[in-house]
């Protein structure tokens, strides 16, 4: 008898905490980022008036951030950062683990195989950055990188394009752009390619690197899904209607002042 009680006393306690799991899942909008990709998403140790607690502790921040609290809010749940590296993230969706990617991520033709996208709620252009003293800091088409030690972010477009340059010497890709970044001072790689807002990110907290932008006809050749960027969500996802819902309500004005916003608020020295 004593031992049917027990059995029966577990099996409430494994219900009522299953219940309250679903419950506390279903007010939560989790989403997904690397919190390495400034001014789109960071971390920080010290909370302010901008930053999200991330789940595995400290703080993020940027661009995503205000595009995440701004869905969630719409949506009427509790926003929760998760951070994941970027291989992480696709899986991560997939598995329900996270709700949503916000992450820079584009809706590559590739990607929109195993997971779906909202409607785009970023649009850019793809830039070298380089450092200030560097023979290519003159650079005008993508011809003048000819022999250049070139690379870009491991698994994104960023480092498919590289292709793109006549004679490069296309390098290794990297898992994170700070990484690229201390390749590059250290003069280990010439240049690594970029969206804009990230290339004047990095620019702003390193100033002895600078960005080659391209005009029209002499830098880069890609679609607008491979250079725009939009929410990632799981093949089917109900919230998908929702969430261009409320992406068309972001207005294009609003959209530039919360870059901007990111621009100006991420710390000099990423923690």
């Amino acid at each position: 008898m004593k031992k049917l009680l027990s059995l029966g006393l577990t099996v409430v306690i494994a219900v009522l905490l299953l219940t309250g799991c679903g419950k506390k899942s279903n007010d939560e909008f989790r989403v997904g980022m690397e919190c390495d990709y400034a001014p789109f998403n960071w971390t920080q140790a010290k909370e302010d008036t901008f930053t999200v607690p991330i789940e595995s502790g400290a703080f993020a921040g940027g661009y995503d951030v205000e595009i995440a609290k701004l869905i969630a809010d719409g949506l009427g749940k509790k926003l929760v950062i998760v951070k994941i590296e970027w291989d992480g993230l696709s899986p991560a969706v997939q598995s329900g683990r996270i709700d949503a990617i916000i992450a820079g991520m584009s809706p590559t033709d590739e990607r929109k195989a195993s997971i779906d996208f909202s409607d785009l709620y970023y649009e850019s252009e793809l830039v070298i950055v380089v450092r200030k003293d560097s023979p290519y800091a003159n650079a005008g088409s993508l011809s003048d990188f000819t022999g250049a030690k070139i690379t870009g972010q491991l698994n994104t477009f960023h480092y498919s394009v590289i292709d793109q340059i006549p004679g490069v010497s296309k390098e290794t890709a990297m898992e994170t752009f700070p990484a690229m970044i201390v390749a590059l001072q250290s003069g280990r790689i010439d240049g690594y390619v970029s969206e804009r807002p990230g290339a004047i990110s990095a620019a702003a907290s390193s100033p002895d690197i600078m960005y080659i932008e391209f005009a029209a006809g002499n830098g880069f050749e890609a679609s607008v899904d491979d250079t725009a960027i939009a929410v990632g969500l799981k093949k089917g996802s109900d919230q998908t209607d929702d969430i261009n819902k409320i992406i068309a309500g972001i207005t294009k004005e609003k959209r530039e002042q919360l870059m901007l916003d990111a621009l100006q608020n991420q710390p000099i020295v990423i923690d």
